[in-house]
């Protein structure tokens, strides 16, 4: 497949990368394999593509899988994107905000693949949505900075509340590394492509999960605190009826929340939901 020159295309549509969405094409082309080889896209699959910029991984995502459906929030993108990707009668380009759209109507099908290229901080925003919808994927391929891929994956003892906000999805894996030099403009730091493998159902059921983001928002509103007065603050409940809560968990109340595995985190929530008011 020929290289797809991004600097020409951007220049015929008098276009600059915008900072305020992150965008950092990918312009390598390796890279761009290894992300697609990454994602196992086979010729029987549909795959969503979130953030498809002028369309480097659409070509490629289209010549492996049987269907793309490729959102891409910057209107101004739409017009190179839809040039890049008119050869190709199996893709299907949307513009709109992937957080505003239903992925079971955009996609309309069950165990669907998702790739994207995106900026980390809407990472667990982007997954829980993605799985409160009717049809979920079955995996999730993200490319985004190597530090926070590596921080998703973490273990007990260095957690962050962004690792588990995806660990109670699926299983998270870093599948290749990415040089900040395949990029058009380079970001300062190096990128990963993680690998989530969805659970079929998540860790909690959805009303759990409403109270554990409730619950780990504030156990790491000051993560080198203790868990009886990061929650004590967080919560605004007294420090003695927090230590309660989490004594009943079988927690010492003086352990930080980076240490707490999902296990634990799921009896807290248990715990809570029973001995709080109207829960």
């Amino acid at each position: 497949m020929a290289h797809l020159d991004v600097h020409s295309l951007l220049r015929r549509y008098n276009l600059d990368p915008y900072k305020g969405l992150g965008q950092n094409f990918l312009v390598d082309q390796s890279a761009l394999t290894r992300i697609v080889q990454s994602a196992e896209v086979e010729k029987t699959d549909t795959v969503l593509e979130i953030g498809a910029g002028l369309g480097s991984l659409t070509r490629l995502l289209a010549q492996a899988a049987r269907r793309v459906v490729a959102v891409e929030i910057d209107h101004k993108l739409i017009p190179p994107l839809k040039e890049v990707m008119g050869h190709y009668e199996n893709c299907e380009i949307i513009q709109g905000d992937i957080l505003e759209l239903d992925p079971s109507i955009i996609v309309g099908v069950e165990d669907y693949l998702v790739v994207a290229n995106i900026p980390y901080y809407i990472t667990s925003a982007i997954i829980r949505h993605l799985l409160s919808a009717e049809m979920k994927p079955a995996r999730v391929v993200l490319t985004m900075q190597q530090e926070v891929a590596k921080r998703i994956c973490a273990e007990p003892g260095d957690l962050s509340l962004l690792a588990l906000s995806v660990q109670v999805f699926g299983t998270p894996r870093i599948m290749t590394t990415i040089p900040a030099g395949a990029f058009f403009p380079p970001p300062k730091v190096d990128s990963a492509t993680l690998g989530i493998d969805i659970f079929d159902e998540p860790y909690m059921n959805e009303h759990q999960l409403t109270d554990f983001f409730i619950l780990a928002r504030a156990g790491f509103l000051q993560k080198r605190k203790m868990l009886r007065n990061t929650l004590s603050s967080g919560l605004k409940m007294p420090t003695e009826k927090v230590e309660q809560l989490l004594r009943s968990a079988g927690i010492d109340p003086t352990r930080r929340a980076q240490t707490l595995e999902l296990t634990e985190w799921r009896t807290l929530v248990g715990e809570y939901e029973s001995i709080i008011p109207n829960k």
